[in-house]
């Protein structure tokens, strides 16, 4: 069922690939059995392709990929026992910068960024893309950008800036932070990437040499054990965004509701201005004022966008797209 669900919901008509390859493990005992030898959190769709994929499993159909799995079992398995499902999309910029400058412009202050599940941080260089929004306007940091225009359709009255807003900190927490400069992780970031996706590959290899660049903190621990503290080190005179994206469904519902109740709490704080942006699937944040929940008819593939609780749009999961509520 989860992958069945995984290619109807998440793959179709965006991976063509994916989804011939998680249609026919669904109905695979041999492989499902396989998958079922790993731990429930082991098993997700995403870190099985890309473990695969860092393995070297050919680009073809599903009998292909069948028997290259069943022949390089072991080599997938220990992939998916160390690595983590780590996708650094920068594309998702796109949709976070209308209000990551609005945040900025109603402060009056530059950005303290802070990025929960940051992986290799390359999502902590909002002001360094250059950006193109269909329609709407097309931005680009002084000086232009190394990195290809991130393409966002927009959809409602969305609040798309007329300048890049300042960013003069940034900072990030993961479980296990990526280094940029190193060949696995970027080579692990790669195969994260969904196959027909070439212009990702390119966005990310491009994205991962600004990060090099300037490289960002990155603190290794728990989010609801390491967010009080990193933003604690913000600078005072800027306002602080802690924000994240497609990484509350790896926490147990204890974890979400933790990291809920802390982010209330600082955003409600008046002696520091403190927001929180949260770019997730259905489902993920129950409890919060006016979140979404996953219905019947919603399970598009969209995610949510909530600025301190509240949702604010849907969007595309890789930044492609964002359309204001």
């Amino acid at each position: 069922m989860r992958y069945r669900s995984f290619a109807e919901v998440e793959t179709r008509g965006y991976s063509p690939l994916y989804d011939a390859w998680c249609m026919g493990v669904s109905g695979d005992g041999e492989l499902l059995a396989l998958l079922d030898t790993l731990p429930p959190a082991r098993r997700q769709p995403v870190l099985f392709l890309g473990a695969a994929r860092f393995v070297g499993v050919p680009l073809g159909d599903y009998a292909a990929f069948r028997s290259f799995v069943l022949d390089s079992w072991d080599a997938i398995r220990s992939v998916m026992e160390t690595r983590a499902t780590q996708t650094n999309e920068a594309g998702r910029c796109a949709v976070l910068l209308p209000s990551l400058a609005a945040i900025s412009a109603d402060e009056g202050r530059p950005l303290a960024l802070v990025e929960v599940g940051a992986s290799a941080g390359a999502c902590l260089y909002p002001d360094r893309y250059a950006y193109s929004y269909s329609p709407g306007p097309s931005l680009q940091p002084p000086g232009g950008s190394p990195v290809p225009p991130l393409d966002c359709t927009v959809a409602g009255p969305v609040p798309v800036p007329s300048s890049l807003p300042e960013v003069v900190w940034r900072a990030g927490i993961d479980l296990n932070p990526l280094d940029a400069g190193d060949d696995d992780d970027v080579r692990w970031l790669e195969a994260l990437v969904w196959p027909e996706h070439r212009f990702r590959a390119e966005r990310l290899r491009a994205a991962l040499g600004v990060v090099r660049a300037e490289p960002p903190l990155l603190i290794r621990g728990d989010l609801n054990e390491q967010v009080l503290p990193l933003v604690a080190r913000a600078p005072a005179d800027a306002v602080v965004v802690v924000f994240h994206s497609a990484v509350l469904a790896y926490l147990d519902r204890e974890g979400r509701d933790r990291f809920r109740d802390t982010m209330i709490r600082l955003t409600a704080d008046r002696e520091r201005p403190v927001h929180w942006l949260s770019h997730e699937g259905y489902g993920t944040l129950a409890g919060v004022p006016d979140a979404m929940e996953k219905a019947p008819g919603e399970e598009d593939g969209r995610f949510v966008l909530q600025h301190n609780g509240v949702t604010i749009a849907r969007t595309g999961p890789h930044g492609q797209s964002i359309e204001w509520l």
